[in-house]
Order: structure tokens, then sequence, then C-alpha cells
């Protein structure tokens, strides 16, 4: 199983961390090692000093793939989920200043918090699907798929082009403005339009 994730693909968010808006899907991995399942708590690693909570919606891959046309893309997935792809701050930003990649800050154990699955046609038209996450019961992030850079087919479609896509592999679709650090004890709920779809604490 791959975890393939999309960076800045949210035009906010990008500019939020003085990130230049990319022309192309920004990919970065996650190993298998940093999924957090539905149900387990998130344990602050000792690592880091400041580790952010990033919300997006997840697609859970179904079929093999490889150089997947955009028009072909929905024909690969039929679940999505919300994630959080937890992120030191810290140390991504550390790495960013030596241009060196951001593994150790976005890949570590327990980083890729995964949500349960549900039918794509719960949910109605993915390309306006609204999600959000609240902190202690406070928004913190709110983002509809409209405004992504690169819809969720046009991203299988680039990926496609570099990685075979299997069965199970995961897809985290990029993240809105709103992502700040978390602290033990800090309660996570996760919502796609009014359904809530995970409760997550941070020990």
């Amino acid at each position: 199983m791959k975890i393939i994730c999309i960076g800045r693909n949210y035009r906010d968010h990008a500019k939020e961390l003085n990130n230049d808006i990319p022309t192309e899907p920004v990919i970065f991995l996650k190993p298998d090692t940093a999924v957090l399942k539905d149900g387990q708590d998130f344990y602050l690693p000792d690592l880091f000093q400041e580790v952010h909570h990033e919300v997006e919606l997840l697609v859970r891959i179904d079929r093999h793939g490889k150089n997947i046309q955009s028009k072909f893309a929905h024909k690969y997935y039929t679940q999505i989920g919300l994630g959080i792809d937890f992120t030191a701050r810290d140390k991504q930003s550390e790495l960013k200043s030596k241009g060196l990649p951001w593994e150790l800050a976005k890949a570590f154990d327990g980083s890729a918090f995964i949500s349960s699955w549900h039918a794509k046609e719960d949910f109605g038209d993915l390309m306006n699907l609204e999600f959000s996450l609240t902190k202690n019961g406070a928004m913190a992030q709110k983002g509809t798929s409209a405004d992504m850079l690169f819809s969720i087919d046009e991203m299988i479609a680039f990926v496609s082009q570099y990685f075979t896509l299997r069965t199970g592999d995961i897809l985290f679709t990029g993240t809105p403005a709103g992502v700040s650090a978390v602290q033990k004890g800090d309660e996570l709920e996760g919502f796609i339009q009014n359904q809530k779809l995970f409760t997550l604490r941070v020990k």
C-alpha cells in the first residue's frame, strides 16, 4: 500500500505558508507505518516542537492502473474518507530552508490518520464537496473540493504517470487553509458535509 499525498492543492493554504502556487501537483509519500487507524489516538512525538493538523479528503484506489487518462480516473475508486496529514512544521521549515525532502516532517509513525471509508455516491457531487475539522468544538479548517487546484481525477491521472496505482493505495488530496498546532488533550472531529466521520484525541 502506498500513501500518496498532494501538497499545496488549495491556493489559500499555499499562501498561509508563503509557498508558491504550483502549476502541477506537488507529490510526497508516506510509508504504511505512518497509518493511524480510526479509533486510535494520536500521540505527539517527542522529536518535534510543533505538529500541525491538515485535514484532507481521501480516496482509496480499488483497481490497478498506469497512465490513466483523467476522463477514466473515476473508474479507479469507489470510496472516499477523511484523513489528517500530521506535519511537524518546525522540522519541515528546517528541511525546506536547506532544500531537502520533507519526509522526516511528514512521514513519521502515526502521521497519516485515516477515517472509515464510505461509498463516494453517499456524498453527491465530488467536485463540490464540503469538509471540515473542528478542534475542541471550534471550527479549525473548512474547505470544499471545488477549490482544489487539481481535481481528484486530474491528480489520479498525474500520479499514475509516475507510479503504478494498486488496489489499497490511498490518495491524500490536499488541505485547505486553517492549519495549526495540536496539543495534548485536543479533540479533533472531522466532517464531510454535515456527517461526522471521526473523533480523534491527541495525547
